[in-house]
């Protein structure tokens, strides 16, 4: 067991440490703008990310609908659980749209790839798609939502999410799959290429905003926000999916995948969205530091209980 840990440890955490260290040590000596990086990310890389992956993937309707379901459910109870939370906690609006983006979006993108893949193989990553797209738009959807409400009314954060690419890259990329259309090789290999570097550019976000981090004296709201949601996405995030998977009869290697996606540390987009839309920015990133540092214990052993 200890001999699983290591090799999972040195196969998938040091290529990660990567492009999050190089983030990190541009942004302490060369003062590297996040912002501007991070509208990039929204706008570029994110839609070619989301359209590239649904159109590659190739799943059965049945994983299709129970991973939907899973997905749903598993948001609306830590959405719920994170509200509750803040309001128990009389936390301000932004503090509460910080908590829901830390409590409902793991990464299982950048970091959750490269695991189910060492860890699963092919097959497991081929029923991780459908969840990881889901995530993606999920994200791109209602994690604007959450974060831009604490700002705006409702109608305003409603259209905050259609003024982003991302939700009509994933509208194009269905209708091409239900009307049996394809790219052309060239189109085909430029979008690819745009996808596959999506993850050294947020992964290098994500080493800036850790270098960002500040660990001085902050204020009670901030200490509150960031405990409640570490506690929620370590033990209460996986208790709730162990409860959703256990309510839609999941089993299997999908059990295990989902579970450990849902299991991930903050997702990076978290940070990227709560930074543009000012939802308690610094509580997010100090979460996905913590959470981050944390999983390279956690993922590990979790993987080889669940396999």
């Amino acid at each position: 067991m200890i001999h699983e840990i290591l090799a999972t440890l040195f196969h998938v955490i040091v290529p990660l440490v990567i492009p999050v260290l190089s983030g990190g040590i541009l942004t302490r000596f060369n003062k590297l703008e996040i912002k501007p990086i991070l509208n990039f990310v929204l706008y570029y890389f994110t839609p070619f990310l989301i359209f590239n992956t649904l159109i590659q993937s190739e799943v059965s309707s049945e994983n299709i609908y129970l991973t939907l379901a899973f997905s749903l459910l598993s948001l609306l109870l830590l959405w719920a659980v994170s509200n509750l939370l803040g309001k128990l906690f009389k936390l301000p609006s932004n503090d509460i749209a910080g908590l829901s983006l830390i409590s409902a979006f793991t990464n299982a993108v950048n970091y959750g790839i490269p695991l189910i893949l060492l860890a699963f193989g092919q097959n497991g990553l081929e029923k991780a798609s459908i969840y990881i797209v889901f995530q993606m738009i999920l994200m791109n959807t209602l994690g604007v939502y959450f974060a831009a409400r604490s700002h705006f009314t409702v109608k305003n954060a409603l259209k905050s999410i259609f003024s982003l690419p991302a939700i009509y890259a994933a509208v194009l990329a269905i209708l091409c799959k239900v009307f049996h259309l394809s790219l052309p090789n060239g189109v085909s290999t430029g979008v690819s290429m745009i996808a596959d570097a999506y993850p050294p550019i947020v992964l290098a976000i994500l080493g800036a905003q850790i270098a960002n981090v500040k660990i001085g004296s902050t204020s009670r709201e901030i200490k509150i926000t960031f405990w409640i949601g570490l506690g929620i996405r370590l033990f209460i995030g996986p208790l709730i999916s162990l409860l959703c998977l256990y309510l839609l009869g999941i089993d299997g290697i999908m059990f295990s995948v989902l579970f450990i996606l849902s299991c991930m540390p903050v997702a990076i987009n978290a940070g990227i969205l709560a930074e543009k839309f000012d939802a308690s920015p610094k509580v997010v990133t100090k979460t996905i530091l913590w959470t981050t540092l944390l999983s390279f214990i956690v993922m590990p052993v979790l993987i080889v209980l669940v396999k």
